[in-house]
C-alpha cells in the first residue's frame, strides 16, 4: 500500500509527522511519501520526501498557493491512502475522496477551541469563525476514512459524529530521550522549558518566578512566536536568569534535559489547553525530570495522583511556580525519585511504541 502524508505548515522533520508516524509506517513495510513545503527531494529513513515551494510570512498565500502545490504534488504520487495534517488541507482531502482515494485526517489540535485564542483574529469575530469552522470540519470529517486525533478528548468529539476515530497520542519514543548515568549532583540548578514560546504558554510567569528565587536559572529552548512578546519578557528582572538557546535539534534538547532538575509546562487555562496532552510534559518524564505543570484536572491526575512525578501549580501565579522550582532544588532526593517515577510511567504507558500499534491497526483496517 502506497501512503502519502501531506502538510502545508510543518517542517519535514516534524516529530509527530516524520519521526513518529512516517518512519514507523515505513519500518512496517509500507511505501511512504511525504509532501512538505521547503523539504529536499530525498529518501530519509525509508520515507520519500517531496518538497514544494514555501510561502513565508503570508498566511493567505500559504493557505492558497502552498495548499494548491501540496495537492498537485500529492495527486501526482497517486497513492492509495492520503494522510493530511493541517485543517487548511480539508478541501484537499475532499478532492482526493472525490478522486476515489482513501483519506485520513490527522487532527493535531482542537481547532474550533484554538480559534478562540488566536490574537491575530479580532476578538468579536472569533466565536463566529470558530462555530463556522466546526460545522465545516464536522461535515468533512464524516466523509474521510479515518480520523487520527492527538488526544482522547479530540477523538471523542469525532466519535460522537459517527466517524472512525482513533487517538494517536504524542508520547515520546522510549529510547530517544533516555538519559542514563547522570548524577543529580552533576545537574545545574536550572529548570527548563522546550517548545514554542508565547504568553499563553506561560513565558511571562516563568520569567517572573525566576526573580522570586535565588541561584536558579532557566534553560529556554525554542522560538518566540512574536518578537513583541520577547521584548516584553526581556524587560522583566527575572530575564537575567534565562539562558535563551533558540531552536535546538533533538540532541540539543537531550543535553538540556541532562542539565536540568525540572521541566516546566505551565500553559494558561484556556479551553484549548485544559484537555491537551502536551508532548513536552511526557518528554520531561521520559528524560527522568520531575515536572512542574499547570494544575488542570487531567494533568494533575497524570502528574500527581497517578504518577507521583512532579508538582502542579496555578500557571497564572509566579509565586507558586517559584515555590515549586525551589522545592525541587532544595529536595534533591525527592526530585530524583519523581523523575524516576515519570520515566517508569513512560516505559509502561506513555510511549510511542504503544501508540504505533494503534496507528498500524488503523492502516491494516484501511488495507
Amino acid at each position: 500500500m502506497k501512503i502519502c502524508h501531506l502538510t502545508s505548515v510543518h517542517p519535514y522533520n516534524d516529530t509527530r509527522i516524520f519521526i513518529k508516524e512516517c518512519r514507523s509506517l515505513a519500518a512496517s513495510g509500507y511505501e511512504v511519501h511525504l509532501v512538505v513545503p521547503g523539504a529536499p527531494d530525498a529518501v530519509i529513513s525509508g520515507v520519500q520526501l517531496h518538497g514544494v515551494a514555501k510561502e513565508s510570512g503570508n498566511r493567505f498565500k500559504r493557505m492558497t498557493k502552498t495548499v494548491e502545490r501540496v495537492f498537485n504534488k500529492g495527486l501526482a504520487i497517486d497513492a492509495d491512502v492520503y494522510h493530511f495534517h493541517d485543517p487548511e488541507l480539508i478541501p484537499v482531502g475532499l478532492k482526493l475522496k472525490k478522486a476515489g482515494k482513501k483519506v485520513v485526517y490527522d487532527v493535531h489540535e482542537d481547532v474550533p477551541r484554538q480559534i478562540l485564542t488566536k490574537k491575530w483574529l479580532p476578538g468579536y469575530l472569533r466565536k463566529g469563525i470558530s462555530a463556522a469552522f466546526e460545522q465545516f470540519e464536522n461535515r468533512a470529517a464524516r466523509k474521510f476514512d479515518a480520523i487520527l486525533a492527538a488526544t482522547p478528548h479530540i477523538r471523542d468529539r469525532f466519535l460522537t459524529l459517527g466517524c472512525k476515530a482513533q487517538d494517536i497520542n504524542n508520547y515520546p519514543i522510549l529510547e530517544e530521550l533516555r538519559i542514563d548515568n547522570v548524577s543529580w549532583k552533576e545537574k545545574e540548578n536550572a529548570a527548563c522549558y522546550v517548545g514554542g514560546i508565547t504568553a499563553i504558554r506561560g513565558i511571562r510567569e516563568m520569567v517572573e518566578a525566576l526573580h522570586l528565587i535565588e541561584n536558579v536559572s532557566m534553560l529556554l529552548a525554542g522560538k518566540f512566536v512574536a518578537a513583541s512578546e520577547k521584548e516584553t519578557v526581556a524587560a522583566l528582572p527575572g530575564w537575567s536568569r534565562v539562558h535563551e538557546l533558540g531552536y535546538l535539534n533533538r540532541e540539543g534538547v537531550r543535553e538540556i534535559y541532562r542539565k536540568s532538575k525540572a521541566g516546566l509546562v505551565v500553559l494558561h487555562p484556556t479551553v484549548n489547553y485544559i484537555d491537551a496532552l502536551p508532548v513536552k510534559m511526557f518528554e520531561y518524564m521520559a528524560a527522568g525530570l520531575p515536572v512542574i505543570a499547570s494544575d488542570f484536572p487531567l494533568w494533575k491526575g497524570i502528574i500527581v495522583e497517578k504518577g507521583g512525578c512532579g508538582l502542579c501549580v496555578d500557571p497564572l501565579d509566579p509565586q507558586q511556580i517559584a515555590s515549586a522550582i525551589q522545592w525541587l532544588v532544595d529536595h534533591p532526593e525527592e526530585a530524583r525519585q519523581m523523575g524516576e517515577n515519570g520515566r517508569r510511567a513512560v516505559e509502561t504507558e506513555y510511549n510511542w511504541e504503544r501508540e504505533n500499534e494503534k496507528l498500524l491497526a488503523v492502516y491494516e483496517s484501511l488495507a
